[in-house]
């Protein structure tokens, strides 16, 4: 893409100092983008909860992307419900009316896998998006960011505010979030056999039985995913992200594993609960509009994300209740 989209736009992006957030940032900066011409709040400094915030970081920008989200595994849905519905629903509505008063030409809404109904048939189509209850364990996490694409189609029809609503499914990669109190399942894993292996344990304990899937996709894959809706994508139809691939919790566990070198046992505690039973995506409405593929194989995408965790992160095991898979 030639430069010309980006040139001179002033570039908002909530949540860009985080893990995906930043994988954004260096590929603009990739492409060209001034560093000074993209604006990053830092939630420390400013509290987008708060409407004069809001207000204030979109002013003279000409693109917004929202990333930022109070976001955790099962466990950490499961014991703050009321925070990750409140925090997730505020900021994104706010960011969105602030966009649309200060005349944003464009909002790009990173919604989430978690608003899908916990039965939609695989693969997940976003005609299928409104066709049942989301899974209760993410549900209010789920159903606030799923209001975001309600703001953006109802902003749309009534005052022709181009907001798009973006649908990424579970991420993963270097520089994840290993925080046992609130990571997903991949860095969970990678954290549990990782230090299981360094300490000799003889033995990992994983939630759920391992029989619900996931699909995973890279991070770098899905900011050049992000990127390419911004500069190609203007309608109202969310869209999914995904890799197209679908694999076990337990195949996961196993092949995590292996990539780890740990040789104990694992232990499926099937007392905690599985999440959403199934989730892979269609793909292919993003590939039609914006030219969307996925490109990192997933063998290769764990491998590095182990090797970062290994070189970056590795210190003194830590109380778990992780392992989950939101």
């Amino acid at each position: 893409m030639p430069m010309t989209f980006w040139s001179e736009k002033k570039i908002l992006i909530t949540g860009g100092a985080g893990f995906f957030g930043s994988q954004i940032v260096n590929q603009l900066l990739k492409k060209g983008v001034l560093k000074e011409n993209i604006r990053i709040p830092r939630s420390r400094e400013i509290d987008l909860r708060k409407w004069e915030n809001c207000f204030q970081v979109v002013k003279d920008c000409d693109i917004v992307i929202h990333l930022a989200a109070k976001v955790g595994g099962i466990g950490f849905n499961q014991n703050f419900p009321g925070q990750l519905f409140y925090d997730n629903a505020i900021m994104g509505i706010q960011m969105i009316e602030a966009a649309r008063q200060e005349n944003v030409e464009k909002c790009v809404i990173v919604g989430t896998i978690c608003a899908y109904p916990k039965f939609t048939p695989v693969p997940f189509r976003e005609e299928n998006l409104w066709n049942g209850y989301p899974e209760e364990t993410n549900a209010p996490y789920g159903l606030a960011k799923k209001m975001l694409l309600v703001q953006s189609q109802a902003y749309r029809q009534q005052y022709g505010f181009n907001s798009i609503y973006l649908l990424p499914v579970n991420l993963y990669g270097p520089g994840d979030n290993f925080d046992p109190a609130s990571s997903h399942v991949i860095p969970a894993l990678i954290k549990k056999f990782t230090e299981a292996k360094q300490e000799n344990k003889s033995c990992v304990d994983v939630w759920g039985t391992g029989v619900a899937s996931r699909e995973f996709l890279y991070v770098d894959d899905a900011a050049r995913g992000i990127i390419l809706a911004t500069e190609h994508y203007n309608k109202p139809d969310p869209v999914n992200l995904g890799s197209g691939m679908e694999i076990t919790i337990r195949d996961l566990a196993d092949l995590i594993q292996e990539l780890t070198g740990f040789v104990g046992e694992i232990h499926w505690d099937t007392s905690k609960p599985d999440g959403q039973p199934k989730r892979s995506l269609d793909v292919s409405r993003a590939q039609k509009e914006f030219g969307f593929m996925a490109k990192m194989p997933f063998r290769e995408g764990l491998k590095r994300t182990i090797e970062w965790y290994r070189e970056h992160s590795l210190k003194p095991a830590q109380e778990e209740g992780s392992g989950d898979h939101c």
